[in-house]
């Protein structure tokens, strides 16, 4: 029977303090008494009295009293040359009426006296650039062909084969420098000299003569084989 009764004892405090902590959560006091609404009544306007300022009142010109004192004239020009002054000089080289030096008789003649020297020569024009054969040019022919000279240590070495090269050939034809591009060690200063040797006739672009890049090839043959 105790154990029962202290189970209910603690049960029923469980409940009653549950209880009070529900309502003190749901209680949330009085309610705020509502604002009234601030009503503005009509009041009678007044009208107000607003005075302009008098315009202040017109003032003619003023008149200077004649006076026989200097320091109350109205013209303070000076009607007196002053003393101790001296006369206005010229610059040395210069003259009010005559010609100024160096510039007598104008011209390019002047300004080259005056600037100590004549205006600098126009720049060179800017070289022209060599471009690679395409269509619509006509391709430079070979006027002049000049054989390579086959090197004694490539024939005694069995060396042989084809050296290809691009060449730059001025507007003239001419041939202006030379670049190797697919190499054999014993020929290719030989196969340079030759090509430089040679001459085209200029290659065309609207027909104007052009600087042109092409490829050119040597071919290096034993004839004893």
């Amino acid at each position: 029977m105790r154990r029962h009764f202290t189970l209910f004892s603690v049960v029923a405090h469980a409940v009653v303090i549950t209880a009070a902590l529900v309502a003190q959560q749901l209680d949330v006091g009085a309610l705020p008494t509502p604002h009234q609404p601030v009503l503005f009544e009509a009041a009678d306007i007044m009208p107000a009295d607003i005075q302009l300022p008098k315009p202040p009142p017109h003032v003619g010109p003023i008149r200077a009293a004649a006076t026989d004192s200097p320091s109350m004239s109205m013209n303070p020009a000076p009607t007196v040359m002053p003393t101790g002054l001296a006369p206005e000089t010229e610059p040395a080289g210069t003259s009010a009426s005559g010609p100024i030096v160096g510039v007598e008789n104008g011209g390019s003649g002047g300004i080259e006296s005056i600037s100590g020297g004549s205006a600098p020569p126009p720049p060179p024009p800017p070289p022209v650039v060599p471009i690679r054969l395409h269509q619509g040019m006509r391709a430079p022919q070979k006027i002049v062909d000049v054989a390579p000279v086959y090197p004694p240590v490539a024939q005694r070495a069995r060396v042989e084969g084809v050296v290809i090269l691009e060449a730059v050939i001025d507007a003239q034809g001419r041939v202006a420098s030379v670049r190797v591009l697919r190499s054999i060690a014993l020929l290719d200063q030989a196969a340079a000299e030759a090509v430089k040797q040679w001459r085209f006739t200029p290659a065309l672009l609207n027909a104007e003569p052009v600087p042109v890049v092409m490829t050119v090839t040597v071919n290096f043959t034993l004839q004893d084989r």
